[in-house]
């Protein structure tokens, strides 16, 4: 199969390429204006299986012999930024009807992507497929929203946004698209009617927190223009609300960005045309905080037994996530090479690509999604909020231990390490840690007051004790442990079977500090033969460790209200 990719060596169409490049089964066409950059990226991939063609093709001024002689089964537009075209902009698609190629594109523009389905009838007639704005928006959103909205019996409200990694490069095209609509009217679903956004003037928090991972940090997103806005209200007409933003980095050029927003929408400044070669200077230096993306979609509607709210979250680590807006286009290639090729005609792809083609690649990548239910605090112990639908994966001892709704206890015993230097002494002595020594015994009791819990631990006659809550706002999905004056963040990560804490942040008397000073705790709880097993360090980067226990529990008495 022979591919013609057009912005081949750009953002999104070298990440396409490498997408593609380890199947032998493909010659990749990298294509574009200038012939050594298309050779000079060619040359970088050393790697690839599959035959990677330097390719010079400008989009403005393709013909029709000119793409006979490449011999191109598909053409795939990586170029952009669509939202420049403008009603003429099809020439691609005309060409690639009228000589018989398949045509995709990544287009994230609204218009362009809504105007591609004129051309359906002369696609059909042609027997060839032209799908438009294969990326995350509209694709996979809609994917995700179909999931959702399954077994509710109307949707009333979808939003949704993606958060790229600080290291994950941005396209200067990319960045043009943003700088054409930042802050001019636009139209979207609001409050069952049409009504006017403003990208980038309007925004929203919001925590992405895949069930079992570490939760990205709280972000802003604001309202992007994407094909998203349109098209899902064709789709779901009885939704009310559809609202899609973007939380771009670092934090202090989206809040310039929002700024200069407001003044275009004001109508201080005429647009922001000036803008994208300094903003792509920007976010390609100024680089800080964790290698990790994400995404969300949020669903709300009518379930069976009244209002009901669902999440989708994605969490992707490292390099893996700039990736995700290729890969439609690489799940679409997938499928043609497997004798499964999209039936001809013009159209956006949303019904070509399902959640489960994109789930079987993200299992190939550090890519994790996660679905979460937003039910009343009451419904649910605590621990099982937060974990969502990775709990059911914790061994039977931990699900036991931490699904309390009322009072428990356990018993056993554990083994303690006390740390040695004066300030770890100090610490344990005032928070009431328990001497060192093994075998000594233990009892945990847990109880449940309104929507905290209260763990008082005894080991060989000491007491100690904490509260547990769910955390709220930059600490949502996060759960909230308290000793005394001093509070900790905690994220709950499944881990090969396993439930481990990690710590995203504290607080002493109320006052938020750097997470450079905060409390260090390794913590891990898992089942064997039917015991909850733990094994907890905690320590301070100015003290070591200030104590260590580890042992097994086995539940002595349970008084709980029936299961829920």
């Amino acid at each position: 199969m022979r591919i013609l990719i057009v912005g081949g060596y750009g953002t999104f169409g070298g990440r396409l390429v490498e997408l593609l490049e380890s199947d032998a089964r493909l010659t990749l066409l990298v294509a574009g204006r200038s012939a050594t950059a298309a050779q000079a990226y060619c040359a970088c991939r050393t790697g690839a299986q599959a035959q990677l063609l330097p390719t010079v093709f400008d989009r403005a001024l393709a013909d029709r012999p000119q793409l006979a002689a490449l011999q191109a089964d598909l053409l795939v537009d990586a170029s952009g930024p669509f939202q420049a075209y403008g009603p003429q902009g099809y020439g691609l698609v005309e060409l690639c009807i009228a000589s018989g190629v398949n045509y995709l594109d990544l287009a994230d523009g609204s218009d362009f992507v809504a105007g591609v389905a004129r051309f359906n009838d002369a696609a059909r007639a042609a027997g060839v497929f032209v799908l438009s704005g294969v990326s995350s928006f509209p694709v996979l959103s809609a994917a995700v929203v179909r999931q959702l909205a399954k077994g509710m019996s109307g949707v009333r409200g979808i939003r949704g946004g993606i958060a790229p990694s600080p290291y994950a490069g941005v396209g200067l095209n990319v960045i043009r698209a943003i700088a054409s609509y930042a802050g001019q009217r636009i139209a979207l679903r609001r409050g069952g009617a049409t009504a006017p956004g403003w990208p980038f003037a309007e925004s929203e928090k919001f925590v992405v927190a895949v069930p079992g991972r570490v939760p990205l940090r709280r972000l802003r997103f604001s309202l992007v223009d994407v094909p998203d806005l349109r098209v899902l209200p064709d789709l779901w007409p009885q939704a009310t609300d559809v609202w899609m933003g973007a939380a771009p980095v670092p934090a202090s050029l989206h809040r310039a960005l929002t700024l200069m927003a407001w003044l275009v929408r004001l109508r201080l400044l005429r647009n922001l045309s000036w803008l994208p070669r300094i903003m792509h200077w920007v976010t390609n230096h100024f680089r800080w905080g964790e290698h990790r993306g994400g995404m969300f979609v949020v669903v709300s509607g009518e379930g069976p037994d009244g209002p009901l709210v669902r999440e989708w979250h994605l969490l992707a680590e490292g390099n893996d996530g700039p990736l995700i807006p290729s890969m439609g286009a690489q799940a679409v290639i997938g499928k043609v090479l497997d004798g499964n090729s999209p039936p001809p005609g013009a159209r956006t792809a949303m019904p070509d690509i399902h959640l489960g083609d994109y789930e079987k690649l993200f299992a190939q990548r550090t890519i994790y999604t996660g679905t979460r239910q937003r039910l009343p605090l009451a419904r649910q112990p605590l621990f099982h909020r937060i974990l969502g639908d990775a709990w059911d994966q914790l061994p039977a001892a931990v699900r036991r231990l931490h699904g309390v709704t009322s009072r428990s206890t356990f018993t056993g015993t554990c083994t303690v390490r006390r740390g040695h230097q004066p300030l770890a002494m100090l610490a344990a002595a005032l928070i009431g840690f328990p001497r060192s020594g093994a075998g000594q015994d233990i009892s945990v009791d847990l109880s449940v007051e309104a929507d905290a819990e209260h763990w008082v631990r005894t080991i060989g006659g000491r007491r100690f004790s904490s509260v547990l809550r769910q955390g709220r706002g930059r600490s949502e999905w996060l759960m909230r442990e308290s000793f005394g004056p001093i509070t900790v963040d905690i994220a709950l990560l499944l881990d090969n079977g396993c439930l481990r804490y990690i710590v995203r942040g504290w607080t002493l008397f109320g006052i938020r500090l750097p997470r450079w000073l905060a409390p260090r705790s390794t913590a891990l709880e898992s089942g064997a033969e039917g015991k909850f097993s733990f094994d907890v360090t905690i320590g301070h980067p100015l003290t070591g460790v200030i104590v260590q226990y580890r042992g097994l529990l086995t539940e002595a008495t349970t008084a709980r209200p029936t299961d829920l």
